[in-house]
C-alpha cells in the first residue's frame, strides 16, 4: 500500500511539472533559493515558515545516519528514506512551481520580464 502511495505521489509530481505552460523542472529548482529567501523576508506570503521547517526536517532525515528503520535491513531499510525523499521532492517542486507562477504574476503587473 505504501509503495502505491509513493508511486502516486511521484506521478502527481511529474504531471505537475509536465503541464503545458507550467514552470519546468529547471525553473522550479532555480527558484528554490529565491522562494526560501522570500519566505524568510516576508515577501512571499504563500509558504509558511512551518512548511519550510518541515522541508528542512525531511532533508535532515534523509542525510542523517539515524533512521526509523535501520539501513542495514536490506530492502526495507532504504524504503523509509525513499518515501521521505519522494515526499520532499514532490512538495518542494509543487511549492517552487507556485512561487514561479506568483513571481510571473507579480512581474506582469509591474510590466517587467520574467526570469528565464
Amino acid at each position: 500500500m505504501a509503495k502505491a502511495g509513493r508511486a502516486a505521489a511521484t506521478w502527481r509530481a511529474y504531471q505537475e511539472v509536465a503541464k503545458p505552460g507550467s514552470p519546468g523542472m529547471g525553473a522550479r529548482l532555480k527558484a528554490v533559493p529565491r522562494m526560501i529567501r522570500g519566505t524568510f523576508k516576508g515577501n512571499y506570503p504563500h509558504l509558511g515558515k512551518g512548511q519550510l521547517a518541515m522541508f528542512a526536517v525531511g532533508l535532515a532525515y534523509i542525510v542523517s545516519p539515524i533512521d526509523a528503520i535501520p539501513d542495514f535491513l536490506i530492502g526495507i531499510g532504504v524504503v523509509d528514506d525513499f518515501g521521505v525523499f519522494i515526499w520532499l521532492m514532490s512538495s518542494v517542486l509543487a511549492a517552487s512551481g507556485r512561487y514561479v507562477e506568483w513571481e510571473r504574476e507579480g512581474l506582469k503587473t509591474l510590466g517587467e520580464q520574467p526570469r528565464p
